[in-house]
């Protein structure tokens, strides 16, 4: 699949907020001027490539200003703080937003995934 950008870091611990929203994430402040925004995305960790959704930016709705990337892994559960990822964005769904509530927040994430299923589902099948 072509990407938009790629991007490589090394993952630091967060704020545990995805996890606590069931939505856990890999994290790592990225230096380069990406537009902010929801991807879709596709992340190599140690050799092997997963499905993933990934945010770049200030998260708004926290009032942070720490630009980083935020990418959820589909099925993935291991602990790699430390570990060096591969994020490869490839598809932009949406701008960055500021939400009045988590359940706001949660709500668009889950539509966020149904896309992202989406777009996975029609390009393994083309």
């Amino acid at each position: 699949m072509k990407s938009l950008f790629t991007i490589q870091g090394i993952v630091q611990e967060g704020h545990n907020r995805g996890k606590r929203l069931g939505f856990p994430t890999i994290n790592f402040p990225v230096a380069e001027t990406l537009p902010e925004g929801i991807y879709v995305s596709q992340t190599t960790v140690q050799a092997n490539t997963y499905h993933s959704l990934t945010f770049i930016g200030a998260a708004k709705t926290y009032h942070e200003t720490s630009f980083q990337a935020e990418t959820y892994l589909f099925d993935f559960e291991q602990d790699i703080y430390g570990k060096t990822v591969t994020i490869n964005l490839l598809k932009k769904i949406r701008d960055n937003q500021k939400f009045h509530s988590e359940e706001a927040l949660v709500k668009q994430m889950e539509e966020d995934k149904r896309q992202a299923e989406e777009f996975f589902k029609k390009s393994i099948n083309v």
